[in-house]
């Protein structure tokens, strides 16, 4: 046996890298911002949507838009946007946060560092991880706002004068719990709306600037376009969930006792086409009120990048 000791020496075990990246304070501020954008570009095609959802009565959406019009003018076209307005800085702000979250997660997963590029999947897979957190605070807004959209009335016959009488009347008819009401409708709708969402958001701009999102320079054309055809491609993805969401929110306390009863009768009654009602005024809402909100969260993640 040779005098000379050999020393073994372990292989060195790569060192976990930091999942930062841009800030979670800075990712919630601008989904903050960008909700508020796109609920002011897109509210009165989406009280269309569920106008269209949760009654036979329209032929189309020109018919629903002049009937509306006619009965309600153009204030009429704005009914239940103080419920999305105010929630929609929470919302989109905890969306967004998610995302980023969903990102951050993948990055430590693989051991990637904040300047890697994330994979197609990993960027899906964040997309999807969004819509947990924002269900929880998306559920009841939803609840209030397309209550007052179908001018629904209180318990006396007179109709609900804004969201904060809306959501005490839907707690005094029906208890807390009822606020709640098409949870699981919402999450069945966002979480593979997310996914396209967030995905076909990156790919696009991808294609369109060479660039992930955060990163360097981006052409506001790209964003506008990328954020627009996103919105679009989240709306085909999650129009049949909306709608069963739309209808289970609206309806008489114990009607249906939840989703699966919804469309189990909707299919026996009016058969697969009621899914996609209201995909017109939503795919014509989607690009405006998609490019709305992604310019601005863009824009103000730049802006809040050159002051801190």
């Amino acid at each position: 046996m040779s005098s000379t000791e050999l020393a073994v020496i372990a292989p060195e075990e790569k060192p976990k890298v930091s999942t930062g990246g841009t800030s979670g304070v800075k990712s919630f501020l601008s989904g903050g911002f960008g909700g508020m954008c796109l609920v002011a570009a897109g509210h009165p095609l989406d009280l269309l949507k569920v106008r269209m959802q949760t009654s036979t009565q329209y032929k189309s959406t020109m018919d629903c838009f002049r009937k509306t019009l006619a009965e309600s003018g153009i204030r009429g076209m704005y009914r239940g946007m103080a419920a999305p307005l105010v929630g929609a800085t929470p919302v989109f702000a905890i969306c967004f946060w998610g995302y980023d979250q969903g990102q951050k997660i993948m990055r430590y997963a693989y051991n990637l560092s904040p300047t890697d590029k994330l994979s197609t999947n990993q960027i899906l897979f964040a997309g999807g991880f969004s819509a947990i957190p924002t269900t929880a605070v998306m559920a009841p807004m939803e609840r209030i706002k397309c209550t007052l959209q179908v001018g629904a009335a209180n318990s006396t016959g007179v109709a609900y004068k804004g969201p904060a009488d809306a959501a005490m009347g839907i707690i005094r008819t029906a208890g807390f719990r009822s606020l709640f009401k098409g949870t699981c409708a919402t999450l069945l709708r966002d979480v593979p709306g997310s996914v396209a969402y967030f995905g076909a958001y990156e790919l696009i701009k991808k294609k369109l600037t060479s660039q992930s999102a955060g990163q360097g320079s981006i052409s506001p054309l790209a964003i506008v376009t990328a954020g627009g055809l996103a919105g679009m491609a989240n709306w085909a993805v999650a129009i049949p969930p909306d709608v069963l969401k739309s209808r289970l929110q609206t309806s008489p306390e114990g009607k249906y006792t939840g989703v699966r009863q919804v469309f189990v009768e909707m299919m026996r009654v009016e058969g697969p086409g009621a899914l996609f009602r209201g995909i017109g005024p939503a795919m014509l809402r989607a690009f405006p009120a998609n490019a709305a909100c992604f310019l601005g969260v863009e824009l103000s993640l730049q802006f809040m990048n050159s002051v801190w």
